[in-house]
């Protein structure tokens, strides 16, 4: 079975469940794992359905995926669409090869039980999924309506995936899910127990956190374990404590600015990323400022920036709307900033000796997730050190 993933990197983890389950069993399958997160991504998802089917007219293209779980209607009338597949069933072996049309189910039901994976196709990290669902109600987010309430692998579980994974030859493991600072055995917990007994597990990174639930554990965790990679993803979405308030955030922007002081105090390489949100209900262009100001003053290298997209059903979707045209200028005004701060990010490592861990693709990353280009495919997958001679363009050179 042939995978088409898009989203998010659970979606990643769970791509190669999939893989696992049925790979063998469907091999006149395309799958179309999509992603709901954006208006934009629905209709991405749309379009790879009807072009992957024009160059594979003898395949049976299957849907699956947060899209397919908002909208199974939708893509059931796509002449395209052999069959339908929700979040629950897409994990289910006997759901994938079922013959029911449509089959997505209620959320609040028990997920599937999740394999052991034993490998990630064409990767050299691989994510672990330790955590699934949502159970805070943010205003303009749809995510906790198609994953369903927390849930989690439990510490065990989640210690025998990772040897499998160090066992296997990776060299850093991502962990990962939909609210992961939710995790409800204890992230801080789990991660000091991975850290400590998993021999060989030589990085460990985080997917994107929530500003309210990162402090003192977190930081104590990346000053005692240099294993724990100093690059930390926070979903920030706003620098306006009033648009915060108003997308039903549990943090302010002075608690980011405070965790960020703190992280490059007892690591001063230490790298901040954050997903913003350009042109929510209401902002103003005074409070698109202050999220702006906020990607300087928290130094802020790596952005993920949105325009707001309204999801139906959504309280901030009823919010006075900011114009599209609007939304897409303060997008590219974010995306601008956070490109700027990147760059001096990149400025700041020349000259430095690193960390790098290898990628088929002829990329690196250092351990504040900064992209180096290494040309020797015989180092794919192995972690190395070498000294910055410069950078070209948005990478650097050793």
């Amino acid at each position: 079975m042939q995978i088409i993933t898009f989203g998010c990197r659970l979606n990643t983890f769970e791509t190669a469940v999939m893989k696992q389950l049925a790979s063998d069993k469907l091999d006149d399958v395309i799958l179309i794992h999509t992603c709901a997160v954006t208006a934009e991504a629905e209709r991405q998802c749309r379009q790879a359905i009807r072009q992957t089917a024009r160059k594979n007219p003898d395949k049976k293209i299957i849907v699956a995926g947060c899209a397919a779980q908002l909208h199974p209607e939708v893509f059931a009338q796509m002449p395209e669409v052999f069959r339908v597949l929700g979040n629950h069933e897409k994990l289910d072996i006997k759901a994938l090869l079922g013959a029911e049309r449509v089959q997505v189910g209620d959320l609040s039901d028990t997920p599937p039980d999740i394999p052991v994976i034993q490998n990630f196709e064409g990767r050299d990290r691989a994510f672990l999924q330790i955590q699934q669902g949502c159970n805070h109600t943010c205003t303009f987010c749809i995510v906790h309506t198609l994953r369903g309430p927390n849930t989690g692998l439990t510490p065990e579980q989640v210690i025998e995936q990772a040897r499998v994974f160090v066992q296997k030859g990776f060299s850093e493991i991502v962990l990962t899910g939909v609210d992961v600072a939710s995790y409800p055995y204890g992230l801080w917990a789990v991660t000091e127990r991975l850290l400590r007994e998993v021999p060989g597990l030589k990085r460990l990174r985080f997917g994107s956190l929530d500003p309210a639930a990162v402090g003192t554990d977190l930081l104590r965790l990346i000053q005692d374990y240099p294993a724990l990679m100093p690059y930390i993803h926070l979903s920030v979405q706003s620098g306006d404590n009033l648009i915060l308030k108003r997308m039903g955030r549990r943090h302010t922007r002075e608690d980011v600015i405070r965790f960020a002081r703190e992280l490059y105090r007892i690591r001063p390489t230490a790298t901040l990323g954050a997903d913003l949100i350009a042109g929510f209900p209401t902002e103003t262009e005074g409070q698109f400022q202050k999220t702006l100001d906020l990607i300087q003053e928290a130094g802020i290298t790596h952005t993920h920036v949105f325009p707001y997209s309204a999801r139906e059903g959504t309280p901030a979707a009823k919010m006075p709307q900011v114009p599209v045209p609007v939304r897409a200028s303060r997008a590219a005004l974010a995306r601008q900033a956070g490109q700027e701060m990147y760059q001096k990010g990149l400025d700041k490592m020349v000259g430095k000796t690193v960390s790098i861990l290898v990628e088929q693709t002829g990329i690196g990353y250092t351990e504040n997730y900064f992209p180096v280009r290494v040309s020797r495919q015989d180092l794919v997958g192995q972690v190395i050190t070498a000294r910055i001679r410069g950078k070209e363009k948005d990478e650097l050179v050793i």
